[in-house]
C-alpha cells in the first residue's frame, strides 16, 4: 500500500518537481499530493466559482475556504506531511498547514534554508525532521519505508 505525502508550501521553485522525480527515479511507494499551485486560480477560484465578492477580503475569504476544502482533506489522507519554506515570500498558509498537520498527530518533516531556523523554532519543534534540501526529504523518505540510507 502506497504512502501518501502532502507537499505543502512555496510554490516558486521546482522543490515539489525534484522530490516527485526522485520517488519515481527510485520505485518508491510513495503518492504525492499537494495544494493547488496556480497561484492564479488560487487566488481567483472562489470569485470564478462563487461570484464576485464586495471587497479584497471576501474575495480572499471564499478563495481561502474553497482552498481548505482541498488542502484539509490531503493532510488528513496523508500518512507524512512535507511543509516547505522558501526565501522570497512569506508563507503564512505552509505555517497553517504545519500546524494542522501536528494537531492531527501527523508525521511532520519542515523544509527551508537555516536562515529561516530562528523564525520556525517552533514548528520545527513540531517536526520529526529538518530537512535543507529536497533530497533529503526523499533520503528521509527512503529510510523509513525501506529502511535504506543514502549512498555516501
Amino acid at each position: 500500500m502506497p504512502w501518501h505525502v502532502y507537499l505543502s508550501g512555496e510554490i516558486h521553485t521546482d522543490w515539489r518537481f525534484r522530490i516527485a522525480n526522485a520517488i519515481l527515479d527510485e520505485d518508491l511507494d510513495v503518492e504525492v499530493s499537494a495544494p493547488v499551485l496556480n497561484h492564479e486560480a488560487s487566488d481567483d477560484g472562489g470569485v470564478k466559482i462563487l461570484g464576485e465578492q464586495p471587497t479584497p477580503f471576501w474575495k480572499d475569504h471564499v478563495g481561502a475556504g474553497l482552498n481548505a476544502i482541498r488542502t484539509r482533506t490531503l493532510i488528513e489522507q496523508s500518512d507524512v506531511i512535507v511543509v516547505r519554506f522558501g526565501d522570497e515570500y512569506k508563507q503564512w498558509n505552509a505555517a497553517f498547514d504545519a500546524g494542522y498537520a501536528a494537531a492531527l498527530g501527523k508525521p511532520l518533516i519542515t523544509l527551508h534554508p537555516e536562515q529561516h531556523d530562528h523564525a520556525l523554532k517552533e514548528i520545527d519543534r513540531a517536526a520529526l525532521a529538518v530537512a535543507r534540501e529536497p533530497e533529503q526529504v526523499v533520503d528521509i523518505l527512503r529510510y523509513v519505508l525501506i529502511g535504506k540510507l543514502p549512498r555516501s
